[in-house]
């Protein structure tokens, strides 16, 4: 899991580039590379491969010696057709959602947060401005990124891995 997580920390370093020194890309890149387990977008490599609408779904429930117990069954299809630096750019899009949420919960009008895992929260360092644009720019990137740097899958996949990702926020 620490390499997985360590491929993703050099994915998002190099998604999110910081470009001109402008104070957002900054503010971006502070709380995105700011460290963390990346649960998140190291279980989204193998999701990828998972298509949970197809046939072959099957929830069920079985007796055993310590009772009932549900089992789901998934089917093991592909949903990107990608080797894993493809998955990534997924897995990428999810920890700038998802980091995204915590610049904006940190906020004074939220839950007024001063520090994240022993550091300044981005409305510290950088002013609550900056750190809802910051924010807001994350969740943008984050369907610009999917959409424009996949490449060798097809366009139909790539709409529908953007449609997955908007429904789940």
């Amino acid at each position: 899991m620490v390499e997985k997580a360590e491929s993703v920390n050099r994915a998002l370093d190099t998604a999110v580039s910081l470009k001109d020194l402008i104070t957002i890309h900054e503010a971006m890149r502070y709380s995105l590379l700011a460290g963390g387990k990346r649960v998140r977008p190291v279980l989204c490599v193998p999701a990828c491969e998972l298509d949970r609408t197809r046939p072959g779904f099957h929830p069920e429930i079985r007796s055993g010696p310590a009772g009932p117990t549900l089992v789901i069954t998934l089917p093991r299809t592909e949903l990107v057709r990608g080797s894993e630096s493809v998955a990534m750019l997924a897995a990428c899009a999810v920890e700038m959602i998802h980091t995204m949420s915590l610049i904006h919960d940190d906020l004074p009008c939220m839950d007024n947060v001063d520090l994240r895992c022993g550091k300044p929260t981005n409305h510290k360092v950088f002013g609550e401005d900056v750190a809802v644009l910051a924010g807001d720019a994350l969740l943008s990137f984050a369907f610009e990124h999917l959409a424009l740097s996949t490449i060798g899958v097809e366009p139909s996949r790539i709409v529908r891995a953007v449609e997955e990702l908007a429904r789940s926020i």
